[in-house]
């Protein structure tokens, strides 16, 4: 399995500063762009699988939404943020 617990720990002490912190935007951002990077390699090799392409599509929508919220409230954090992804933007 690709996301695992300690994945998650990982991802969630980086972008969130400690490991209990789950609900930052920059941590669920950071997360979000994981799965969907995951979900993007599964549908090069399974064009058909359409209910993992919709699952993708909201992921996209989603991380959106929070990079919205994060730009119009922290615009140096989430333009670090978008550099240290790769984001385009």
């Amino acid at each position: 399995m690709y996301l695992t617990s300690e994945t998650k720990k990982e991802i969630f002490k980086k972008y969130g500063n400690s490991e209990k912190n789950t609900g930052s935007a920059e941590a669920q951002i950071a997360l979000f762009s994981l799965r969907i990077n995951h979900l993007t390699e599964h549908l090069k090799s399974n064009k058909k699988d359409f209910a993992t392409q919709r699952a993708l599509i909201n992921l996209v929508g989603k991380r959106r939404s929070l990079l919205n919220y994060l730009k119009n409230t922290n615009l140096e954090k989430y333009r670090a943020l978008v550099s240290e992804l790769n984001l385009r933007k």
